[in-house]
């Protein structure tokens, strides 16, 4: 047990967010994800929070990780299919709160990047963590930032 961490934070995942450096690459995929085929593409770290849905990690992880102030969205957002335009997806509105709540960019530092796109992207994060969420397109990308 630890003061001021989050329980909700394994073991597992805050030994990789303290291995994490800057610049380092965190996804966070839904349910749906296929967070162990992206994870094996590059080696990548594959992490389970099962019965643990995204809003509450996220905000766990922000809680010990800052975002990148480098770049100028280090938060990142699958975006909905063509075919799923029409759909609404309330989950992004929760996440833009959470990352206000630890980055004085607000939903400035939120992006939104092509579902395949995404995938790429997911390929070359050091870690996945695969949650709970049953939300549907409620994966996030996190990059890390300097701790000063």
């Amino acid at each position: 047990m630890l003061l001021n961490v989050p329980s909700i934070l394994s073991p597992e995942l805050l030994k990789v967010l303290s291995e994490m450096g800057h610049s380092d690459r965190i996804c966070i995929g839904d349910g749906n994800f296929p967070g162990a085929s992206m994870a094996k593409a590059k080696n990548a770290i594959f992490l389970r929070a099962d019965g643990h849905g995204v809003p509450e990690l996220l905000d766990a992880i922000l809680t010990v990780m800052p975002l990148d102030a480098y770049v100028e969205t280090p938060a990142l957002l699958m975006e909905t299919m063509d075919c799923d335009k029409d759909l609404e997806i309330p989950i992004w509105d929760e996440y833009k709160k959470i990352i206000a709540n630890h980055d004085p960019r607000g939903e400035k530092a939120v992006g939104h990047v092509e579902r395949f796109a995404f995938y790429e992207e997911a390929k070359d994060c050091y870690c996945i963590l695969q949650s709970g969420e049953s939300a549907i397109y409620a994966n996030i990308i996190l990059q890390k930032g300097v701790i000063k």
